[in-house]
């Protein structure tokens, strides 16, 4: 008889300081049930699709649930919370016969109501479904300890920043969960914790020293029979557990797995604080005399407002203004109102606009100016870069302004611009422009770096900042977390307990 693999997922990365949650119908907009999940997910690089994939060139059905994924926003809202564990348990009840399930959750949800919204998720489903093979899916900066995966069988997450491996993450959790079924034996699954809490900016999987760190556990894997997913963590959601983890899967058992989570949770330990400033970090005003002394000549330069946590500030925006650095491309900046007042001019109409800066003070506040409306209606797209790709991309209404030589792309959805969709949608090419004003942390890395002049990371003072110190942490102990600091030695997270 063929295993049933039931596979449900809820996703969100959360910035604990945003002051707009992330509401039920916000989820709803984007979630996708049932067969629908085959259809649109078959064939991509994403976890469902690599769970698709295995499950069909293994032999075994895959029974979709739900997937709803909304990437990078605020915290979520209890509610939320709420119905898609709801949802989860019905379905799972509801589903007949099951061998095992595949959950996808990225590890840095956070809500009000919750100490860990991911361990809720999983000791809900494990309480109510004692004896069901769980293996879980994460995003390697997800926040992890042994509390929050003590209800599951298999953990693992993606390997590379840009995330290029989702399908394969995917592939990997429904892999391990059909040897577990089929064998009849459980791996060894442990958590290790280095103390140490990075930006996101320098989480990116080809920087060194994190780069060596990563070959050296693929080199473990293809010497010993284990799963290890180096995780950089969320340092933007302010958890108990806030910062980097190893988790290792081992099929030689809970000892050895201990042991290899603890060996590269100390690696790390070590080198926290070369991992810590990995980057350079520029201020605005550098990088505007950047530009002044170093125009770009024939490839664009990259300015990476990596700050930003909700794609509507305005620091970088404001200072190109008023500059001649050649023609910039500024795209999908979120200002749903902005987008709405461009639709209702239409194309060819000047627009005084207050764009962007409107999600919390931090931002930058709205630019005040006068904008030719390019184009304007509703925009989607299917993603071309490997970040994802192969998925659906809502934009909502949308809106192509220029204000003198700087273009900007509005849109009413969060998305990301990481690769070359932003402006081929739009009938232009990356390359045609001079300076291109991201706000991704390292998923831009992968379209990117072989493409610009050079790149240029700005700090500025949004809710993301480059220094976590800066951060104001509440359920985080600080005391145990900075790379700067002297740590006590590392021991063994508990299995049991609440924060």
């Amino acid at each position: 008889m063929a295993p049933r693999i039931a596979f449900a997922g809820f996703n969100l990365e959360s910035v604990s300081t945003v002051p707009q949650r992330v509401e039920l119908a916000e989820f709803q907009r984007v979630c996708t049930r049932g067969a629908q999940i085959p259809a649109r997910f078959r064939g991509t690089n994403t976890v469902p699709g690599g769970s698709i994939a295995i499950c069909e060139g293994e032999g075994a059905e895959f029974v979709p649930l739900f997937h709803t994924l909304l990437g990078a926003l605020g915290p979520a809202s209890d509610e939320a919370v709420a119905h898609y564990t709801r949802e989860l348990l019905e379905g799972v009840t509801g589903a007949g016969r099951l061998d095992g399930i595949v959950l996808f959750l990225h590890g840095a949800c956070w809500a009000e109501g919750h100490a860990d919204v991911e361990r809720h998720v999983i000791d809900s489903l494990r309480a109510a479904q004692p004896h069901l093979p769980i293996a879980v899916a994460l995003d390697y900066h997800g926040n992890v300890d042994a509390r929050m995966l003590r209800g599951a069988d298999i953990a693992v997450a993606y390997r590379h920043s840009p995330h290029i491996d989702m399908g394969e993450t995917g592939q990997r959790a429904t892999r391990a969960l059909l040897r577990m079924i089929r064998e009849g034996r459980r791996p060894g699954l442990a958590v290790a914790r280095p103390g140490i809490v990075i930006p996101s900016i320098m989480s990116a999987t080809s920087l060194q020293p994190l780069a060596r760190v990563m070959a050296e556990a693929r080199a473990a894997e293809a010497q010993g029979d284990c799963d290890i997913s180096v995780m950089a963590g969320f340092s933007y959601a302010d958890a108990a557990n806030t910062g980097m983890s190893v988790i290792c899967l081992d099929w030689q058992g809970q000892a050895a797995a201990e042991a290899r989570a603890q060996h590269f949770a100390r690696r790390l330990h070590g080198l926290r604080r070369d991992l810590s400033g990995a980057v350079p970090v520029m201020t605005v005003d550098q990088a505007m005399a950047d530009l002044a002394a170093h125009p770009a000549t024939g490839r664009p330069v990259v300015l990476l407002e990596h700050a930003d946590r909700m794609n509507d500030s305005t620091h970088l925006l404001r200072a190109l203004l008023g500059r001649d650095v050649g023609r910039v491309m500024v795209p999908f900046l979120l200002d749903p109102q902005t987008a709405a007042q461009a639709h209702a001019a239409g194309a060819g109409a000047r627009i005084a606009v207050r764009l962007g800066g409107k999600s919390a003070p931090e931002t930058g506040g709205p630019v005040e100016a006068a904008a030719e409306v390019l184009w304007t209606g509703a925009k989607s797209f299917t993603v071309s870069g490997r970040y994802q790709q192969g998925s659906f991309v809502d934009l909502g209404l949308t809106a192509l302004l220029r204000i003198g030589r700087v273009r900007v792309s509005v849109v009413s959805h969060f998305a990301f611009a990481v690769d070359g969709d932003p402006f081929t949608i739009f009938g232009e090419r990356a390359q045609d422009y001079d300076v291109i004003l991201l706000r991704s942390k390292t998923h831009f890395r992968d379209f990117y770096e072989p493409l610009a002049e050079r790149i240029l990371v700005v700090d500025t003072p949004d809710l993301g900042p480059a220094d976590v110190r800066l951060i104001p942490y509440r359920r985080l102990d600080v005391t145990r977390a900075w790379p700067w600091c002297e740590l006590p030695e590392i021991t063994k997270e508990p299995e049991t307990g609440e924060v």
